[in-house]
């Protein structure tokens, strides 16, 4: 609460708390409306989404979509979705994000994100840079086929790689542009509420802009993310180093929000005593995003009486095509028998192998399969991140034998078990019956070259890490956004968006939800808190 000896420094109509997709959208949106924007990043804007593949999930007939020929409805990813989702939000709220998202489309284009209708004709994880069009779900697969016609939705900005860049700074720009006012290297601190619970402000401490801290920041925050997947204890003392010269050196401010606060400062995946508190089965696997997944937004949200939902739901990245040749092989558990659909979406192999079956995956196939696997990755158009990890994993994390039997005793699996398991696949191979997991048949094959190879693909394999990221958050009113508090009410002057809040991809990640989800809720955040 403000007062005579701590009076606000600034103010302005709408105050943000980060500047990803989530709060570059809610900036636009709230901008569009009329208001005066403040938004305040801890580091440098861009967030996840910056470092992201840049995908957008939309459906229900985008020009995107029609320009590759593919039919879709908004019945259809309706239809799909609610699978997927089951039941995480109303039917109502998921309704909207489908009706919305032919529109929310326009509106990225509009703001200069690139997309392209140029459509990958197999299945896969991820494209090449030949194309920015796919299945990034698990559309083509049962039961998903069964309740909705497939449609491809992934929407991957155009631009060669990892083009998270190619789908944030436009719209960092276009905000920029319009007048948003941004403050880089502030931290917010505290939220401010008045005698009746509205909240009214923030304290934040920031770097001068532009000032030699203020760069040096900005420089070891990108060093340390470029280190994080190689030197990860570097990469922390490096943000460490961030964190202190921003104590040492900031300046704290208060500013007043005259119609509401915006909480998008995403999730909580590098804060590791929030992730083991609330979802410690995945505590082993390796953590995607920034150092800005702190729960920042989160816990400001909660020192104000926000209540929390499905805090426990992690998605775990467990992908094993490409190479395709991967997944015409099988996966099993420490006990030796298989469980999951291998030609499924990778969060959907990560769920079966985290809540299942205690993290453990191991890959079987054979040396036909191992062979065509090297040539995929060698001379097909898999990017160097796909293509590294399979070589690697293929010479230096298989366990190999003349029989299954040897192949699963060098892996310390059951040998009777995987035996059993290895007849029966062949068997199902050689016969076209239908599969137990709804794998299609084209993609069961029989493993009959040795030697045959054995790769734990485990959330803690050391060979092949399997990425994580939170999807639970503050719990918000799904029309507006608005935070909601223990008995249910919103709180007033306080909104959250993208994974600050629970919200369409919480229950199961598919390539692209997370930032259509940003963008629907961010925009929604946006407009509601100016209305």
């Amino acid at each position: 609460m403000t007062d005579a000896l701590n009076p606000w420094t600034e103010e302005a109509d709408i105050v943000i708390v980060g500047f990803g997709a989530a709060g570059a959208c809610a900036a636009l949106e709230a901008h569009e409306n009329g208001a005066d924007v403040l938004v305040l990043d801890r580091f440098h804007g861009g967030g996840t989404t910056s470092k992201s593949g840049g995908v957008y999930y939309a459906g229900g007939g985008t020009q995107i979509q029609k320009d590759a020929q593919v039919t879709d409805t908004v019945d259809d990813m309706y239809a799909y979705l609610k699978e997927e989702t089951k039941g995480i939000v109303k039917d109502e709220t998921l309704r909207r994000f489908c009706e919305q998202s032919v529109a929310n489309t326009e509106w990225l284009t509009g703001h200069g994100v690139p997309f392209e209708g140029s459509l990958c004709p197999v299945k896969t994880s991820y494209p090449s840079d030949k194309y920015y069009l796919y299945y990034s779900g698990n559309e083509s697969f049962p039961p998903y086929s069964n309740v909705a016609k497939p449609a491809p939705r992934g929407h991957r900005a155009k631009a060669k790689g990892l083009p998270g860049a190619a789908f944030y700074e436009p719209l960092r720009q276009s905000a920029e542009r319009a007048g948003v006012r941004v403050s880089y290297e502030s931290k917010v601190t505290e939220l401010i509420t008045d005698a009746e619970g509205r909240v009214i402000g923030v304290a934040y401490i920031a770097l001068p802009q532009g000032s030699a801290h203020a760069q040096l920041h900005e420089k070891l925050n990108q060093r340390a993310y470029n280190l994080k997947n190689y030197m990860p204890g570097k990469s922390k003392q490096l943000w460490k180093q961030c964190d202190k010269i921003l104590q040492e050196h900031g300046v704290v401010q208060r500013v007043r929000a005259k119609k509401g606060v915006i909480l998008a400062a995403g999730g909580f995946i590098y804060n590791r005593e929030m992730v083991k508190e609330h979802a410690p089965a995945y505590r082993k696997g390796m953590p995607l995003g920034t150092w800005g997944d702190q729960g920042e937004g989160i816990r400001l949200g909660m020192s104000v009486g926000g209540d929390v939902a499905h805090m426990s739901h992690i998605s775990a990245w467990r992908f094993i095509n490409p190479p395709a040749a991967w997944a015409t092989g099988f996966v099993v558990n420490k006990a030796g028998e298989r469980y999951v659909n291998e030609r499924l979406y990778g969060a959907a192999i990560g769920e079966a192998m985290v809540e299942h079956q205690d993290g453990r995956a191991y890959l079987v196939i054979d040396r036909a399969m191992f062979k065509k696997a090297r040539s995929q990755v060698l001379w097909g158009r898999a990017h160097w991140f796909q293509a590294a990890p399979a070589l690697l994993n293929m010479y230096l994390n298989a366990k190999k034998g003349r029989t299954i039997e040897e192949a699963a005793k060098a892996a310390r699996l059951p040998a009777d078990a995987v035996r059993k398991t290895f007849d029966a696949y062949n068997a199902q191979a050689q016969s076209g019956a239908d599969d137990p997991f709804g794998k299609d048949k084209e993609n069961i094959v029989a493993l009959t070259k040795p030697p045959f190879y054995i790769m734990d693909v485990s959330i803690d394999s050391q060979r092949f890490p399997c990425p994580t990221l939170t999807l639970g958050g503050l719990r918000v009113n799904e029309e507006t956004g608005a935070v909601k508090n223990h008995n249910d009410q919103d709180i007033p002057g306080l909104y959250a968006a993208g994974r600050n809040a629970a919200g369409i991809c919480t229950q199961q990640y598919v390539s692209g939800l997370s930032i259509a989800d940003c963008v629907f809720s961010g925009r929604r955040a946006g407009r509601s808190a100016t209305q």
